[in-house]
C-alpha cells in the first residue's frame, strides 16, 4: 500500500492537513489515535465515565465541524486536549449547577458521527483502574481543586509536556508547574493513609 494513502502511518500534522481537505479517513484516523486518551483525561477530570463518553465524542464533533480553526500554531494533540478541557469544564460547571439546589436542601448534533466506545467496564487504563490502589488514586484526584486536577492529570496521566500544559491551560509555565506541584501534594496527603495501612505490620 502506498504510504501517502496509509492514514495509520501519518503523523497528526498530515492528518489534519486532510481533514481540512475533506478527507474523513484521515478524520477516523485521529478519532482512533485519540479517542482513548481524551476519554480518560474526561474521565480522570470529570470521575463518571458516561459524561466523559460525552465530553470525548463532542470533541471529536468539533474536530469535524472546526477543523479549519486549526492553524497550526501549537501542536495538535495540544489544541484537541484544549477543547476536551473546556468542555470537561463545563460538564463539570453544568453538574455543580444542577446539584446546588439539591445539595442546598440536603437532597446529538445533526453532524452525527459514527462512535464505537469500548464497553464501560473498560478504559485506556483498565488494568490499573482495576486495582486497589488506582481507585483510591481516582477518588483523591476528585478531592483536590479542579485547576490542579487538570494539571496533574495532564501531566502525569496523559504525560503532556509542560509547555503543552500551559497551552491547555493557558497558564504560564511556571504556575503550571506550581499547579502539578500543589496537586501532587494533595495527592499524597489524600492517600497517606492508605499507604501507611497498606505498608504497615
Amino acid at each position: 500500500m502506498n504510504n501517502a494513502n496509509d492514514t495509520t502511518k501519518q503523523d497528526d500534522a498530515s492528518l489534519i492537513r486532510l481533514v481540512q481537505n475533506g478527507d474523513e479517513r484521515a478524520f477516523v484516523q485521529l478519532m482512533r489515535r485519540y479517542k482513548d486518551p481524551i476519554t480518560s483525561f474526561a474521565y480522570r477530570f470529570l470521575g463518571n465515565y458516561d459524561d466523559a463518553v460525552d465530553v470525548a465524542q463532542e470533541t471529536f464533533v468539533r474536530l469535524h465541524k472546526y477543523s479549519a480553526t486549526y492553524t497550526g500554531d501549537v501542536k495538535f494533540n495540544t489544541w484537541l486536549y484544549t477543547i476536551a478541557s473546556n468542555l470537561a469544564k463545563t460538564e463539570l460547571s453544568k453538574f455543580w449547577r444542577k446539584n446546588s439546589i439539591a445539595f442546598s436542601r440536603l437532597e446529538s448534533t445533526e453532524d452525527e458521527i459514527e462512535w464505537e466506545i469500548a464497553d464501560e467496564h473498560y478504559m485506556p487504563d483498565a488494568r490499573v483502574d482495576s486495582t486497589t490502589i488506582a481507585k483510591h488514586v481516582q477518588a483523591a484526584l476528585l478531592k483536590i481543586s479542579p485547576s490542579y486536577r487538570e494539571a496533574v492529570i495532564l501531566r502525569d496521566v496523559q504525560q503532556l509536556a509542560y509547555e503543552e500544559i500551559a497551552e491547555v491551560m493557558n497558564l504560564e509555565i511556571g504556575t503550571v508547574k506550581s499547579r502539578i506541584n500543589r496537586g501532587r501534594q494533595q495527592l499524597q496527603l489524600l492517600l497517606k493513609p492508605m499507604y501507611d495501612e497498606m505498608f504497615s505490620d
